[in-house]
This record gives C-alpha cells, sequence and structure tokens, in this order.
C-alpha cells in the first residue's frame, strides 16, 4: 500500500505533533509499550509512546534514547507515559522532560504541577480523561490535548460509560484536540470516532499484537487466544476497577482474601496491600500469564493474529478509507 493512502487522514496537530496518521499507541506499563514498539508505530507515521510504569527512571532514560535513535528522521513522535497515581511520577515525568521527549501523557489523576514543568520545559502535556469535567479542568490548567477513554480500555478504568458516550459531551467541551481510546479496534472504528469530532484516535489493545511489541510471545499470544467471554473486570490495588484476561490470577483476586505479598515496591500513593499490582504485572511480563496480571480491552477477542506493526497501520488506513467512502 502506498503512503499516499494515508494522506487521506484529517491532519491531526497537537503543538508541534503532526503525524502522518492520527493514531496514537497507548501506553501500556510494566515492560509492553518500550523502545521497540514506540519506535515502530512511529516510523509507521503514527505516534509512539513508551510507559514509564514498572521500569526504574535509568531505563526509562534508556529507552527514550533508544526509541529516538531508531526513529527515521522526520516520520513519527516519541512521548512517554507516566502515571500520577505512582510514587515516583515527579521523577520520571522532570526525566522524560530533560530527555526532550514529544510529549508526555498522563492519566490516574491530574495535577497542576505537571502542566506548569511541561510549559517551562517547552514541551506538551496531555491528559487522559473519562468525563468532560476532567476535560474541561485539564484545559484550564494547561493541557495540549485530551484522551477520551471509555469503559471499552483494558488496564485500569475511570468510568463506566462508553466511549463513544463520553465523546460528544466532551469534544463540545473543550477548544483543544480530543483523541478517542477505549475499544478502538479498525478503521471503521476511527471514522466513526472522527466523525464526532475526534482529532484522532489511541488504540493499545491492537498493538499488543504486534511482531515489535515488547511483550513476551506468551502474552501476546494470550490476546490472539482470548475469547468474548474471557475478559472480566477486577478491582486492583489502585482501588479502580481493571479489564483483565480471566487467569489463575484473575480467579484467585475476585475474591476478598489478602494475598501473601513478599515485597512491597512502595510504587503507589494509595494502595490496599491486598496483593501487589506491579508484582502481578511483572509476573506476565516475565511470560507466566496465568499467575500474572493480564490487561486488555473489552474487544480483545476480535485479534486474530500478530502482525508488524506497519501492516497493523495500512490494515487501518485501508478500512479507514473504505468506512470513509460507503
Amino acid at each position: 500500500m502506498k503512503w499516499g493512502y494515508k494522506l487521506n487522514f484529517p491532519q491531526l496537530k497537537i503543538a508541534h505533533i503532526m503525524p502522518k496518521v492520527p493514531i496514537f499507541q497507548g501506553g501500556m506499563g510494566v515492560g509492553i509499550s518500550l523502545s521497540k514498539l514506540a519506535s515502530a508505530v512511529a516510523n509507521a507515521g503514527g505516534v509512539g509512546i513508551i510507559s514509564g510504569t514498572g521500569i526504574s527512571t535509568d531505563e526509562m532514560r534508556d529507552h527514550i534514547r533508544k526509541a529516538k535513535s531508531l526513529v527515521q528522521e522526520g516520520t513519527g513522535y516519541i512521548g512517554v507515559n507516566v502515571l500520577f497515581a505512582m510514587n515516583d511520577f515527579a521523577e520520571k515525568m522532570k526525566a522524560a522532560l530533560e530527555e526532550k521527549v514529544d510529549f508526555i501523557i498522563s492519566g490516574a489523576g491530574i495535577s497542576r504541577d505537571m502542566y506548569a514543568w511541561g510549559r517551562q520545559a517547552g514541551i506538551p502535556v496531555i491528559s487522559i480523561v473519562s468525563s468532560a469535567k476532567l476535560a474541561r479542568i485539564s484545559e484550564r490548567l494547561g493541557a495540549a490535548a485530551v484522551v477520551v477513554e471509555g469503559f471499552e480500555a483494558g488496564g485500569h478504568l475511570g468510568t463506566d460509560r462508553p466511549m463513544f458516550d463520553i465523546l460528544p459531551e466532551v469534544v463540545e467541551a473543550v477548544s483543544i484536540p480530543v483523541l478517542a481510546a477505549g475499544g478502538i479496534m479498525t478503521g471503521e472504528d476511527i471514522a466513526k470516532a472522527i466523525s464526532m469530532g475526534a482529532a484522532g484516535v489511541q488504540m493499545g489493545t491492537r498493538f499488543v499484537a504486534s511482531e515489535e511489541c515488547d511483550a513476551p510471545l506468551a502474552f501476546k499470544q494470550k490476546y490472539v487466544d482470548a475469547r468474548k467471554e474471557d475478559t472480566a473486570l477486577v478491582k486492583t490495588t489502585v482501588g479502580l476497577h481493571g479489564r483483565v484476561i480471566v487467569n489463575n490470577f484473575a480467579k484467585l483476586i475476585s475474591g476478598s482474601d489478602k494475598l501473601k505479598i513478599a515485597k512491597c515496591h512502595d510504587c503507589l500513593k494509595n494502595c490496599s496491600y491486598r496483593f501487589c499490582t506491579l508484582d502481578s504485572l511483572l509476573t506476565s511480563m516475565g511470560g507466566d500469564v496465568e499467575n500474572g496480571l493480564v490487561f486488555a480491552g473489552a474487544r480483545v477477542d476480535e485479534i486474530k493474529d500478530i502482525l508488524p506493526v506497519q501492516q497493523i497501520i495500512d490494515q487501518l488506513t485501508f478500512e479507514y478509507q473504505n468506512s470513509v467512502n460507503r
């Protein structure tokens, strides 16, 4: 497929960020989206995100530098996702700004400081929100854009409402660009989101089942094998519900029993200490996908193959074009 196809997307513009395709790859923590995945998405014309969650600040710096070295000049963009709920939020955000990433994206809370730090560094800060109210607050504090994440997303959820219900409310509430996230799986979904006023989309789950994703093969295979009835909501120690693929561990934590924690990482500002969310994610990233958490979006069952990132983006572009033509 020729690059020319890609030009049929409307141009997404957030500060200096003007990608060939209006697709952000979601920042997925604890080693799923690192330099390999983020640079592949950037090279395919999209926007790559390295997640700073579950890795050390030095490791994050290394991945930023590596991703930048892998991205062809003038192609895509690399940002970093840092979670406000983590104790090392400020340290990670400042380190990412020092490494001159293209943008910072943050969820699980909002702080006035993060926008001020971004302004001082001349780097746009993007907020993940789940309501028009939070979007308005983010814009007022200085967000360059907002990502609206609906109930269909994988990982921790900030709402029980579908994304396409929240999206028009947010588009109306703010004048900054709005990205649609949570349950975006096809080019038709992208066309629908854009027709409703979104400037682009963020996709996490689809990019896990990519050849370049930093997760182990066993983790990706769990996505390919998942059926519609295989996802469930579990309450994690963050205090929010998270969408996971059902396995031994998910069944274990569905009750109210407290699990024995070998070592507390003291990673969260607020934790229920019922089990260790970080440890359980590290377990699945180590390849044991039965005894750790495997976060995934509600439509993970639609994924049938592990494909190269470029092929995924070409396919999305083709589907988008067909949808618009219809």
